[in-house]
């Protein structure tokens, strides 16, 4: 029995949540004609015997899918970021035990994990999905909900740490919920239910779903021993070797999945063959290589962007978003190649951002976090003028190429998501959240779990023609198993962390 073809008619309107076939965009609804024409060849020829049968029988369908998106805007990502933040600061506001009172108990544990889950990943998850069309709205209540609860339990007048571990929950909590956002939409982009718009852009454009490797690249900066001015004993190759493996495995790991389960890959992202761990090793391997003190690092970061950025406005650019392809591996993996130059230099930029946030000066004397919410309040508002400007006047944002606006954009959202939780410390308290330690220990595994779920999902269903109810269902179902299992890894005292 042929199964019905989702792209019907489509208007020319805001995409809603629950009315997935309406879209703004011009672009989207070619891509939408495209996919159409293609699942009308494909089902005539279904009953043909020489087709082979395949694991992922609908693979150019679910490429196709998440093919040729314009993004939306960085307003509404900049809100998505925020709802997903209040959320955090509210669910601290309820919190009324520490970690270590919930972890006596695995029942008392669960619960608290339960409570965490109701009113951070739910929520979450619907605002991504159903709740998208209300998002400014989400937004405003949430803001108004914190102020509210803070007045009536007068917790502003909590004291709250200085000294070396000052920062240390705010940075945690900025890497969680960066972390739930991209657990979270790896899958919810295969369903309808999810905006087009949030998904990865294919040339120019910002989205949500674009800051994903970006902001995994300064999270790693944020917290590596060269920003904590660290110093290693191995040699440089020893150190690279230590660093990358594990990512060139998982690399080549997902490289021999995808192909030997005929697993969708959209080539736009990084190439043929190429992947997001290649790229975290890619860069792992080129700051062993060229080790710069963390108070310079910056400045040869600012040195290798300008560079690769008068090499994309040179001729660079036209190539690399070109669908023409040599046999040559250069050629076939071009984006991942090339961007690499781009993620290399955000990475040094992000290591003298977080040493001169939080590490500078770290042997002789401790910064109130007064001074530290002011520098990164400052970093913000620079970071997001130098995106405004360089969008506008050079290239505009691109994360298939890194280019130099997207690279600004990256760390201007993620500067705000942790001045947010920075500016909140003396409302909030210091109380960690049972769900944000079991993540924040075993951050990389939680990543691998969700990649694992998202592949068993998309396997097993075909998820382009899931009702909006059955898509929300599958995804509770799938965060709440992300969610358990990393709680009980946790429990069992299972910890992958460095610092």
């Amino acid at each position: 029995m042929v199964k019905p073809n989702p792209f019907i008619i489509v208007e020319s309107t805001r995409f809603s949540a629950f009315d997935p076939f309406k879209v703004k965009n011009i672009v989207w609804l070619k891509a939408l004609i495209s996919c159409n024409k293609f699942t009308t060849a494909f089902s005539n020829s279904s009953s043909m015997d020489s087709f082979p049968r395949s694991l992922n029988p609908n693979k150019h369908l679910r490429e196709q899918f998440v093919s040729n998106l314009p993004g939306s805007s960085m307003l509404e990502v900049s809100a998505l970021l925020n709802n997903v933040a209040l959320l955090m600061l509210l669910r601290h506001t309820f919190c009324s035990q520490t970690v270590n009172d919930a972890c006596r108990s695995l029942k008392s544990y669960l619960a608290s994990v339960a409570l965490d889950y109701v009113f951070l990943v739910l929520p979450t998850l619907l605002i991504f999905t159903v709740l998208a069309e209300w998002v400014y709205i989400c937004l405003i209540g949430l803001l108004l909900l914190l102020v509210f609860f803070t007045a009536v339990k007068r917790t502003y007048s909590l004291p709250y740490m200085e000294g070396p571990n000052a920062s240390r929950a705010s940075i945690s909590s900025y890497r969680v919920v960066t972390m739930f956002i991209t657990c979270l939409c790896i899958l919810a982009v295969d369903f309808r239910i999810y905006p087009r718009e949030y998904a990865k852009t294919e040339t120019y454009g910002a989205s949500l779903m674009d800051l994903g490797v970006g902001s995994f690249v300064l999270m790693n900066a944020v917290t590596s021993r060269q920003a904590r001015n660290i110093k290693s004993s191995m040699s440089w190759w020893k150190a690279a070797f230590k660093s990358t493996t594990p990512l060139l495995l998982l690399g080549f790991a997902r490289l021999a999945s995808t192909l030997s389960l005929d697993y969708q890959v959209h080539v736009g992202e990084y190439g043929v063959n190429w992947n997001f761990f290649f790229t975290l090793a890619g860069v792992s391997i080129l700051t062993s290589i060229l080790n710069v003190p963390a108070e310079y690092s910056g400045i040869l970061g600012s040195v290798i962007l300008v560079g690769y950025q008068s090499w994309l406005t040179n001729g660079l650019n036209v190539y690399l978003l070109s669908n023409e392809r040599g046999t040559d591996v250069i050629s076939r993996n071009k984006e991942g190649i090339f961007s690499l130059f781009g993620y290399w230099g955000m990475y040094l930029v992000g290591v003298q951002v977080s040493y001169y946030l939080f590490f500078e000066n770290h042997t002789t004397k401790q910064r109130s976090k007064h001074e530290t919410r002011i520098r990164i309040c400052f970093l913000t508002i620079m970071f997001w003028i130098l995106t405004l400007l360089i969008d506008r006047y050079v290239e505009r944002i691109s994360r298939r190429m890194c280019n130099l606006a997207y690279v600004t954009w990256v760390v201007a959202q993620n500067l705000q998501l942790l001045a947010l939780r920075l500016l909140a410390d003396n409302i909030i308290g210091h109380k960690t959240l049972c769900l944000e330690r079991a993540f924040d220990r075993n951050l990389l595994a939680s990543f691998l779990v969700a990649n694992l779920l998202t592949g068993l999902v998309n396997l097993s269903v075909d998820t382009i023609f899931v009702s909006p109810l059955s898509a929300v269902l599958i995804l509770v179902s799938y965060s709440l198993t992300l969610c358990v299992v990393m709680v009980l890894i946790d429990f069992s005292g299972v910890k992958y962390k460095f610092w």
